[in-house]
């Protein structure tokens, strides 16, 4: 059972890396200089977190940039941080690889094709699919869809859906009509799908104009009120961040919260 063993003041030298535990991205490499900074002026606020496998035996599960900091910052003074805060956790090897991800996919810009091989993982180690919905805080219906979509999508899909070329909504329907298609025909299906020019994106709203927008709200109706998600306001969030946002997520703002879009 996954579990918080207890925080205690580790030399760094102990904390190893395990190849199935890694940070899913490439490393900023300003969010590590800032770090450096940080780190040097004020200390590690927030703790490392690593998994104890065995007695005095740690893996690195989260906080890989601050790491990176931190050898940065031996490197150019040695003697400092030689023993650093860690959160010791334990658990089996499958809950371990999912706190991984989790760590990681609390950050807003995290991409679906992260999840896939973790929750396909989990799925093969006999979770359940409401288990590792409430693991990541996701719904049942969005983790059954990768579990029966994320093993058919070819690298080109995952490439696509990585950069925000393709939305997980546009996949699933491509790889819906795979499906369906005659024995042998699923390739080229998907290729062809692939190869059709994109269908204009609805931009998010700027910020101010949904700030007006919900402003003109209240006062018209104080005591209007939305029933939404977690997922919601996490769509929410992205689109009013307006980077890289897919259609599934501005489709699920517009239908969340309609007054976003209607006209003035």
């Amino acid at each position: 059972m996954l579990a918080t063993k207890r925080y205690e003041y580790l030399a760094i030298e102990q904390i190893e890396f395990h190849h199935t535990l890694t940070n899913h991205r490439d490393l900023d490499r300003a969010k590590v200089a800032h770090l450096e900074k940080d780190i040097i002026a004020n200390g590690l606020f927030e703790p490392l977190v690593v998994w104890e496998r065995n007695s005095k035996e740690y893996y690195l599960v989260g906080g890989f940039h601050r790491m990176e900091a931190i050898q940065g910052i031996r490197r150019a003074n040695p003697g400092y941080f030689d023993r650093v805060d860690v959160r010791i956790v334990t658990g089996d090897p499958d809950e371990i690889k999912a706190l991984n991800l989790k760590l990681n996919s609390d950050r807003v810009d995290t991409r679906i094709t992260d999840y896939f091989q973790t929750v396909i993982y989990l799925n093969n180690a006999n979770w359940s699919k409401e288990r590792i919905a409430e693991f990541f805080d996701k719904s049942v219906s969005w983790i059954d869809d990768i579990v029966r979509y994320a093993p058919l999508t070819t690298e080109a899909m995952r490439e696509k859906l990585a950069n925000g070329e393709l939305s997980w909504a546009r996949a699933r329907e491509i790889l819906r009509k795979a499906l369906q298609a005659p024995a042998g025909n699923e390739k080229a299906i998907i290729e062809s799908e692939l190869s059709r020019p994109a269908q204009a994106v609805v931009k998010p709203l700027p910020f101010q104009t949904t700030l007006k927008r919900l402003s003109s709200s209240l006062n018209a109706d104080p005591k209007r009120t939305f029933k939404v998600s977690t997922q919601d306001l996490y769509a929410l969030v992205l689109t009013l961040r307006g980077k890289n946002v897919d259609q599934e997520n501005i489709d699920r703002v517009r239908k969340a919260f309609p007054i976003l879009w209607e006209e003035e």
